[in-house]
């Protein structure tokens, strides 16, 4: 991780946020989220919310994220659904049917594009994509299997395992349910979501940003996909990501910054220095043998911890050193 010496929100022009489990976890808004994003946008800083969530139109996302207290429009929402669209119009000619496996905003997407939906079939579609709805039903994902069976082009907005709930017991994403058609047919479908690079194009094409700065709370999308993108990351710890998750992360799945929350964009981040056989940030100090001490915000003793966990090579190690934190 890196430091900052001023406020994220006044370094980079563009937030690019995550929704569930970064501004909402399904309809409740996340503490301090409204609040730290107005005064990001006072900054300087646009918004831009890209989800790999494909059953809501941008209108019906805006309204959601309206509603727990953060304006938006649809212009500012980018979806994996419109990911999906764009690969599709630029594969397909004008016009071509499109079997839908999945909501309202997939349907919505892909007429935009210039696409037909459709839903069996019969229709002989040139092309199918599945993404996550409630209550998808079996009909529908037969009728998909059938088409990719008989050649149609197979494209998923996201591949997503699992998703939050209110609950905190994950529930399952789109990248299970694919998993019927993958299984049934033996085709992988063309993935479009995060951490894919179409969704991050969509973004930047849509926001036109200079220096995106993606906030998430997932490392296999969220992050994985700022690293595909070649962007900076901020991860924030309201979602499905834990410290303990962070010390074990990859090198493609860490992020450039982490903060407990949206607040983190409020704020500079200071940079972890190692000196000898310790690592300091803020108040904290971790040893090279992993051990953890000191005073301050907890998030300091997390970025020095994880610098040295990274470069040592023992997660597990580095995770019971994390008592020492109240995070």
């Amino acid at each position: 991780m890196r430091g900052i010496d001023r406020p994220p929100a006044e370094a980079y022009d563009v937030g690019v946020l995550d929704l569930d489990g970064v501004v909402y976890v399904g309809h409740d808004p996340v503490p301090c989220a409204a609040e730290a994003l107005a005064k990001a946008r006072a900054s300087g800083m646009r918004l831009a919310f890209a989800t790999n969530n494909a059953s809501r139109t941008p209108s019906a996302t805006a309204a959601l994220v309206t509603e727990v207290g953060v304006p938006a429009a649809a212009e500012d929402v980018v979806t994996s659904a419109q990911a999906a669209a764009r690969l599709l119009a630029e594969r397909l000619p004008a016009g071509s049917k499109v079997l839908v496996v999945g909501g309202m905003g997939l349907r919505h997407a892909l007429r935009a594009a210039g696409l037909r939906p459709v839903s069996t079939a019969a229709e002989r579609p040139a092309a199918v994509v599945q993404g996550y709805a409630p209550g998808l039903s079996y009909d529908l994902m037969a009728e998909g299997s059938q088409a990719v069976a008989g050649g149609a082009l197979f494209v998923a907005s996201n591949a997503d395992a699992t998703i939050p709930s209110r609950g905190g017991t994950p529930r399952p994403g789109n990248g299970a349910l694919i998993q019927v058609i993958r299984t049934a047919t033996g085709v992988d479908p063309i993935v479009t979501g995060k951490p894919e690079r179409p969704l991050h194009h969509e973004t930047i094409l849509r926001t036109g940003a200079e220096r995106p700065l993606i906030v998430g709370d997932r490392l296999d999308t969220d992050i994985e996909g700022a690293y595909n993108g070649g962007a900076d990351s901020l991860l924030v710890l309201t979602g499905v990501t834990d410290p303990r998750t962070l010390l074990a992360a990859a090198p493609h799945r860490r992020p450039t910054y982490v903060s407990a929350d949206l607040t983190g964009l409020l704020v500079p981040h200071p940079e972890v220095r190692r000196a000898g056989a310790s690592y300091t940030c803020g108040g904290w100090t971790v040893t090279t043998d992993l051990t953890l001490s000191g005073t301050g915000d907890p998030v300091d003793g997390l970025r020095a911890l994880c610098t040295a966990v990274w470069e040592s090579g023992d997660p597990e190690r580095g995770a019971r050193a994390l008592a020492a934190l109240d995070i």
